[in-house]
């Protein structure tokens, strides 16, 4: 197997999605220095949230990011958010894209976007790539790769990076239950189940914040990172950089945990799991956690909390985009099913509060 043949590739741009292409070439010319008369658009598939397409010119390709149509600009949909953490994050953490242009005149595309540099590679989505051919040793290594960069992440100099003042990290584990817990209140649908105790429980058992405050992803999973095609242990790129600020590192680790499902997990977990983390060789949760520790020097007493949090957070996401379905503001067949995804998390975290969960 090649490895252009493991690459992530971009395809046809979904319907109700296209973008205007004459304004845009109109734009970016004299932004990029260079004739565009050649530009063509695809779009890269996933994601419920912004929309990435891969603009095309000879032998030049960028990536684009704008918010999803018919979306208001909120911290959610925040392009300049992501450009300026990108920007800050450029000459100090090696793994993000390069950003080259934002814009805020909705006369190009009707809404902000910017344009960074595309990092071509292989992108883990639900089920692993059978063409890998990797071994278990292996593939434990590249997934032990996979949390390592997330800890590089957290180990980036605020001050260096420009990012001392950005975010608001006093308070912040309060501020996300407190958050998340209205955000649950405000998306409960008839059917839905009740999180009243597990809301209570995060709230009871919140611990004392981190000693650090870094720079956290906030939705660092598998479908968001890319491995080089020629060395697919190695990471080359971490995307998605829409929902990062300045916090707890462990409520980083949380959220990403949030979506690990290993061999051990009740089969109901199981099944609905997002990511092949249960794939012969994957580190289980203890192993990445005591890895985690042990590279930080952060206390992970407390973890159930954090895998709780990320569970419940994961929980609140999929009962919105439920919420959304149900009201009828939006007749997408695929959000019907996150009724059963929001089950499932939030039996997952009352598993972890009766400690039947612990490893």
């Amino acid at each position: 197997m090649s490895a252009d043949e493991l690459v992530d590739k971009a395809g046809s741009i979904r319907a109700g999605e296209e973008l205007n292409l004459d304004a845009l070439k109109q734009h970016l010319e004299p932004i990029l220095g260079t004739n565009v008369s050649a530009l063509e658009i695809s779009q890269f598939p996933g994601g419920h949230s912004n929309l990435t397409y891969l603009l095309s010119n000879g032998d030049e390709q960028w990536v684009l990011r704008r918010p999803p149509f018919g979306s208001k600009v909120k911290s959610a949909h925040d392009m300049s958010r992501e450009y300026k953490i990108l920007s800050a994050l450029k000459n100090v953490y090696s793994y993000g894209p390069a950003p080259i242009h934002f814009c805020n005149d909705h006369s190009v595309l009707g809404s902000d976007f910017y344009l960074m540099n595309y990092i071509e590679g292989l992108v883990i989505r639900r089920e692993y790539p059978s063409n890998l051919n990797l071994s278990p040793d292996q593939i434990r290594q590249q997934l032990l790769n996979f949390f390592d960069v997330l800890g590089d992440l957290h180990s980036v100099n605020l001050k260096e990076a420009g990012l001392d003042n950005f975010g608001k990290p006093a308070g912040y584990v309060r501020r996300q239950v407190e958050g998340w817990s209205r955000r649950w209140e405000n998306a409960v649908t008839p059917d839905t189940v009740n999180c009243d105790n597990t809301i209570k429980w995060l709230n009871d058992h919140m611990p004392i914040e981190s000693e650090k405050a870094s720079v956290i992803h906030n939705d660092y999973k598998l479908d968001n990172v890319i491995f080089d095609a020629e060395d697919p242990l190695q990471v080359i790129g971490v995307l998605d950089w829409e929902m990062s600020t300045v916090g707890d590192p462990l409520m980083d680790l949380g959220c990403t945990l949030g979506y690990w499902v290993q061999t051990s997990d009740p089969d109901f977990f199981r099944e609905a799991r997002t990511m092949p983390s249960d794939i012969e060789g994957a580190p289980r949760r203890v192993e990445i956690i005591n890895r985690f520790q042990e590279r930080t020097g952060l206390s992970v007493e407390h973890f159930p909390f954090y895998f709780c949090f990320g569970l419940f957070r994961l929980c609140v996401i999929g009962q919105q985009i439920y919420y959304r379905y149900y009201h009828g503001y939006t007749k997408d067949q695929r959000f019907a099913g996150f009724l059963e995804k929001a089950h499932v998390l939030q039996k997952m975290c009352e598993m972890i509060i009766a400690g039947k969960i612990t490893d």
